[in-house]
């Protein structure tokens, strides 16, 4: 019997697809897509280290393929995808663009700006805010996240101990 695939699950496992790449090149392993009336018409990874840039996260990416696309900065008809809660950077350029609407895979309790440390995206306060849906393919999401970090910290401890200087013969006496 075949499994039925939400929209949500089928435009998540697309960005996961872009997490992969983020991940092929060491970047924290973050992907994002926009689509506008059932087409995919911004893609994102992370490569802050890759490109040197601040800014290079995988949402900021999506949304400024997709407002070159569109021909347009407002991306009012939008939903974006991303598999982790976006920053503040993120958050607020969601907001800034319009996106009425952000669908998150796993949260990021250490500087999430969708629920986690704040919510800027579903904020009363601000002139637009975006509807929210949590956990869609949340397991996958954080996996990949969990792999990268374990492997960045084993790939840190053991560059530290590479760096140690090596006791002499006649220091190991004292």
């Amino acid at each position: 019997m075949a499994k039925i695939v939400s929209v949500q699950e089928k435009y998540m496992r697309m960005a996961l697809k872009l997490a992969h790449k983020a991940l092929e090149l060491g970047e924290v392993p973050i992907g994002c897509v926009i689509v506008h009336e059932g087409k995919v018409i911004g893609r994102g990874y992370n490569r802050r280290n890759t490109d040197k840039n601040t800014l290079a996260h995988a949402e900021i990416t999506a949304i400024n393929k997709a407002s070159r696309k569109i021909g347009d900065w407002r991306l009012e008809d939008c939903t974006l995808y991303v598999t982790l809660e976006p920053c503040q950077m993120c958050a607020g350029a969601i907001i800034q663009a319009r996106i009425p609407e952000v669908v998150m895979g796993c949260m990021n309790p250490k500087a999430g700006c969708g629920g986690s440390v704040l919510n800027l995206l579903e904020m009363p306060q601000f002139n637009h805010q975006a509807a929210v849906t949590r956990g869609v393919l949340e397991a996958e999401c954080s996996g990949i996240l969990k792999q990268f970090f374990t492997e960045l910290r084993i790939r840190n401890r053991l560059e530290k101990a590479q760096k140690a200087p090596e006791l002499t013969s006649s220091e190991t006496q004292i």
